[in-house]
């Protein structure tokens, strides 16, 4: 064919190998900044090895989780906000792990890009290893893709698999929950990791001024509020896990208190919370107040200032408080288990709102 081109590289249709294995080099010390016993967190094999008797593990039952962020990376990548978005991406992930009773061992990370941007890449890498050593667990291993044509320019998608261990017999499953239990919530550090969509869609028809502080917090810029990285709850809780302290854990993402707390309950039991006992933050106000949402939408869809909800005998109560406080929670008294048919209800001064067993594809929460 006349003017044909010959000798194409890679490169020529956008994929540079030189510069996947700069950004191997690149954050080769933070991924060893996660190191921890069972891990050696050096990169470049076909895949990370862990040993479970390192870590001490006799018995361990491996629990997996995997998630990503959502669209809260549209506001990530549109606002240059590249450096806790790997915090969201551990703390979907480690959260879930917890809540079995498990704690977190190892991560692995998939970041996919139309076009790799290596300043980008290590500042979301250095976050995710952030959130690695605030869960104690390794970063083993990922995978970059650069894949021109399947994204937009600067886009890039995040995607995270946690791998962790419990001993065999002390694994969280809901079954010590029952009626008689206390209910406590633990303060979120924002939004999270959901409901993001609906946020943009309020931020672009109010025409949100993301560079200009909030009005729910002159301290602060909106876009700071709202990128707020998950919190990670972790450190708090494995040591009361580890002590028999906790009966149930759930964790408040997607559908909120209505329908992640029956996911923990066994028949006959019946969640019951006091909306009311806890002040909503400022934050979700602003959300609510600017889309007119309904309170029960609010709490399908965002988690109202509570990001975990924890199950214990009404004699630990004071115990468990005690000792989340000393490590760094903001706890409130939500209710408690009653004796019903499995579910939630949340009632406050605002309504009442119940759910039950909607719950055939958990895993997928």
């Amino acid at each position: 064919m006349s003017g044909s081109k010959t000798g194409y590289t890679y490169e020529d249709a956008g994929v540079s190998i030189a510069s996947g294995n700069a950004l191997v080099k690149a954050i080769g010390p933070l991924v060893k900044a996660t190191a921890r016993p069972g891990a050696t967190s050096e990169l470049g094999g076909f895949g990370g090895f862990f040993d479970p008797k390192a870590a001490g593990y006799k018995d361990p039952l491996l629990v997996a989780a995997n998630d990503g962020v959502g669209t809260k990376l549209k506001l990530a990548i549109d606002y240059d906000r590249h450096d806790t978005v790997g915090i969201d991406l551990v703390a979907m992930c480690v959260n879930d792990l917890i809540v079995q009773g498990a704690e977190p061992l190892f991560f692995l990370d998939y970041f996919a890009t139309g076009k790799l941007e290596n300043g980008i890449a290590e500042r979301v890498v250095a976050s995710i290893a952030d959130g690695c050593k605030q869960a104690g667990c390794a970063l083993i291993g990922g995978e970059t893709a650069e894949m021109p044509g399947m994204y937009a320019a600067g886009d890039y998608d995040l995607a995270g698999f946690c791998v962790g261990a419990v001993e065999r017999g002390e694994q969280l499953t809901g079954d010590k929950v029952a009626p008689g239990d206390v209910l406590f919530g633990l303060a979120s550090s924002g939004v999270h990791s959901n409901g993001y969509s609906l946020v943009r869609r309020l931020a672009e028809d109010f025409g949100w001024k993301m560079d200009r502080p909030a009005l729910f917090d002159p301290e602060r810029l909106l876009i700071d509020a709202l990128i707020e990285p998950t919190r990670i709850y972790v450190a708090s809780l494995l040591p009361l896990i580890r002590d028999g302290l906790v009966h149930g854990l759930a964790h408040i993402t997607g559908g909120g208190l209505l329908e992640n707390i029956p996911r923990i309950l066994p028949g006959g039991a019946h969640a019951v919370v006091d909306a009311d006992s806890w002040d909503q933050p400022r934050l979700m106000a602003f959300l609510q107040g600017q889309g007119g949402i309904e309170p029960e939408e609010m709490a399908r869809t965002f988690n109202c200032g509570v990001g975990m909800v924890i199950s214990v005998s009404a004699d630990d109560a004071a115990t468990v408080t005690e000792r989340l406080e000393k490590a760094g929670e903001t706890v409130f008294a939500i209710g408690s288990i009653t004796q019903g048919k499995t579910g939630c209800t949340v009632r406050g001064s605002r309504g009442t709102w119940s759910a039950r067993e909607a719950f055939e594809a958990v895993h997928h929460g």
